[in-house]
Formats: C-alpha cells, sequence, structure tokens
C-alpha cells in the first residue's frame, strides 16, 4: 500500500512541476512536441530568436533533473526499505515506470493532445499533428529505457549507503 501512495505522490509531483510552466509559456516546452509542430515553430518569424535558447535550457534542465531524480529516487527507495541493490532497482524502476504512465496517458494523451491552451499560437490549425498519439508512444518507451539506466544508477546509491 505504502508503494502505490508513493507512486501517487510521485505522478502529482511530477504534474504540478510541469504544468504550471507549460500553461504559462508552451514555447518553454518545445523540445517535447511532435517534430511537425517543432518546424512550423522554427519557420515562424516572432519564435526565430527563442527556440536555440530554449533547445540549450531544455537540455541542461533535463540533466539536472536526472541527476535530482537518480538521488532523490535512492532516497526514497531507501526509506522505503530496499536496501539491496535488487530490490531499489525494481523499487526505482516500477515507480518511475508509473510516473512515465501516468505522463503518457494522462498528461500527454489526454491533456496535451485536447488543450487548446498549449497551443503554440502559430499552430492551432495543427489538430491532427498535437494528436499524435503515436509519437507519445515513442516518448514513454524512450523514457521506460531512460528509467532502468536511473534505476541502476539509483540502486548502485542504495547499494553503497547500505555497504556504509
Amino acid at each position: 500500500m505504502l508503494f502505490v501512495i508513493e507512486c501517487v505522490i510521485a505522478c502529482i509531483i511530477f504534474a504540478a512541476i510541469i504544468l504550471p510552466t507549460q500553461y504559462k509559456n508552451p514555447i518553454k516546452y518545445i523540445m517535447s512536441y511532435p517534430p511537425e509542430i517543432r518546424k512550423r515553430v522554427e519557420s515562424l518569424p516572432q519564435y526565430k530568436n527563442t527556440i536555440k535558447s530554449e533547445e540549450k535550457e531544455h537540455i541542461l534542465k533535463k540533466l539536472i533533473a536526472i541527476l535530482a531524480f537518480i538521488v532523490f529516487l535512492s532516497a526514497v527507495a531507501y526509506f522505503s526499505g530496499a536496501k539491496t541493490f535488487s530490490t531499489a532497482f525494481f523499487h526505482v524502476l516500477i515507480l518511475f515506470i508509473a510516473v512515465n504512465l501516468f505522463d503518457m496517458l494522462v498528461l500527454d494523451i489526454g491533456i496535451f493532445c485536447h488543450s487548446k491552451k498549449l497551443r503554440i499560437a502559430g499552430t492551432e490549425d495543427m489538430d491532427k499533428e498535437y494528436k499524435n498519439y503515436l509519437f507519445h508512444v515513442k516518448g514513454a518507451v524512450k523514457g521506460i529505457m531512460l528509467g532502468v539506466v536511473i534505476s541502476l544508477l539509483s540502486a548502485s546509491i542504495v547499494q553503497i549507503v547500505s555497504i556504509l
């Protein structure tokens, strides 16, 4: 039961981090938009100087987030009782997959694909491209692969802390 609560809390935290900034300024997440939409935005003069700086900022934020996830998920696993490499690995991986599936189903397919407020000005006519569900499914698969790496690193930290 504790693990289910952890999954729910993790999903809520993830949504609270992503949604407000995406609704405030969708262009900040341009790197996470389907390629057809990115191409259109890159061709629009009002975004000419914005895209390159957003790309650099996006990559830096993702790297910082990955490092934070590794440390945070290590602590969650450890304090949840996962004191061995294998238990920590599976604890973190399942937690990561739960958040990843929530992201794909609720945030991406449920909200992003259907919310007119997340449309970038100049792309409002691209309804089909915004509703590219396959793009989000492929992103979730990539996310799970990233989750395996994060789980390995988190489990390694738990193992080291448990030995000390």
